[in-house]
């Protein structure tokens, strides 16, 4: 098989991998004519810098031939697809073909079992070590990793990868008993222990070196070698949505303990595709698209926003995101007694938690108050949308008169109609 071909199959097969940030990694470049590419620090694969570039990658299976039988995985050892497999040169040679060519700005490689988890591993981390050592490549790359293999391998790994990944897979211990049965949670909640271990220690050896200040005198030390960074953009996970009966708040609350126990950068979420000739285990249909985006809302608030996860979906209020509204919208509505807000005497956690009202916008606000009282004509200056923030605020000049009207809230929220096309 040629490698345009490979290229296509390995390609395709890789798009169901959900990891599109970078944020954290160590900065490199090439100005100085040393190497090969940068990472300039910013998200890469298809995702927006803060500046607005779209930032894309090489995103690749080194297989996707694999020895598991996960039913939800069109990759797995019993489905029925064209099946491709790279060589270690190959993957290097088109990395930096790529990035020759200005289409990406680094790799992400993940993989099918092979063999072995261990194997497997050596192949993929092969590749990060040729680019990184070979190559003086100095360009972004993320490495989805085997919880299986050897701690000795995942340690390697994080010494060439900006960002590692191991996949949590399912929300529950019991839907992944169910549907991938030779993956084991506790292995993988092990690997990431190990993984949050190594970055710990390489952050506190960084900070280490930072406090150290040579001065250059006869009998000064002599300066210290660099430290060492490791996975310097942390470790990110995947959960697939909708294979199972898991209720949203579950899989927040499985978010929330991943974040606090192994300090995830990110947990991704992946709205489960139909496959071909898939398990009756499995549901027939796809869930809704907007659940996956209102649980990264949802994420969302938890990571910046101080909502504890059982605050925005409950078991007690049936466990599901409202898909009409986003999760903060759906919040305050549920919550009149804390609003309105008084933007001149509120603090900043109450304010986060004012619908329209984003991190950026409260911190300038903080800042504007210092000086004089704020007026509606402020939040029009920071562009953030005024009709939804005003009935949940008090500022100088305007008092709503009642709680937000829950019914006038919904219509606002939903989307203006559109007709359907003709072709």
């Amino acid at each position: 098989m040629d490698l345009n071909a490979k290229l296509a199959i390995l390609a395709d097969a890789a798009k169901y991998d959900a990891s599109c940030a970078s944020s954290g990694g160590t900065r490199r470049d090439s100005v100085q004519g040393r190497g090969v590419g940068s990472n300039e620090g910013v998200g890469i694969c298809h995702s927006y810098a803060p500046d607005g570039r779209c930032i894309s990658l090489l995103k690749i299976l080194l297989t996707n031939y694999c020895q598991y039988d996960c039913l939800y995985c069109v990759n797995r050892v019993s489905s029925n697809v064209p099946r491709a497999r790279f060589a270690i040169d190959e993957v290097v040679r088109l990395t930096l073909d790529f990035y020759r060519r200005n289409c990406i700005e680094g790799l992400f490689l993940s993989s099918g079992i092979i063999r072995s988890p261990d194997y497997t591993m050596e192949q993929v981390v092969e590749v990060a070590r040729r680019l990184r050592e070979e190559h003086d490549f100095r360009g972004y790359i993320h490495l989805k990793t085997i919880p299986d293999a050897a701690p000795e391998l995942l340690q390697r790994a994080g010494r060439y990868a900006d960002r590692l990944s191991i996949n949590i897979e399912l929300p529950t211990e019991g839907s992944l008993l169910s549907l991938a049965p030779e993956k084991d949670v506790s292995a993988i909640k092990r690997s990431m222990a190990r993984l949050r271990v190594h970055i710990d220690d390489a952050k506190a050896e960084a900070r280490d070196h930072q406090r150290v200040d040579v001065v250059s005198l006869p009998n000064a030390r002599p300066a210290r070698a660099k430290a060492k960074s490791f996975a310097a953009a942390g470790q990110s996970t995947q959960m697939i949505v909708g294979a199972d009966a898991t209720d949203d708040a579950t899989i927040l609350a499985t978010s929330a303990q991943l974040y606090g126990a192994y300090r995830l950068k990110r947990v991704y979420y992946s709205a489960f595709s139909p496959i071909p000739d898939a398990s009756s285990s499995l549901p027939l249909q796809a869930p809704p698209l907007v659940r996956e985006h209102r649980l990264y809302q949802a994420d969302w608030l938890m990571r910046f926003y101080g909502f504890a996860a059982d605050e925005i979906a409950s078991p007690r209020s049936g466990g599901m995101l409202r898909l009409e509204v986003d999760p903060k919208l759906a919040w305050a509505l549920a919550h009149p007694e804390k609003f309105p807000v008084d933007l001149d005497r509120a603090p900043r956690e109450l304010l986060l938690r004012v619908p329209g009202l984003g991190v950026k916008a409260v911190d300038r606000l903080l800042l504007a108050r210092r000086v004089r009282r704020l007026r509606s004509e402020d939040l029009k200056r920071l562009h953030v949308p005024v009709q939804k923030v005003l009935p949940f605020v008090v500022v100088t000049g305007h008092r709503p008169a009642k709680g937000p009207d829950a019914a006038q809230m919904l219509a606002t929220a939903k989307p203006a109609p559109l007709q359907a096309a003709l072709f």
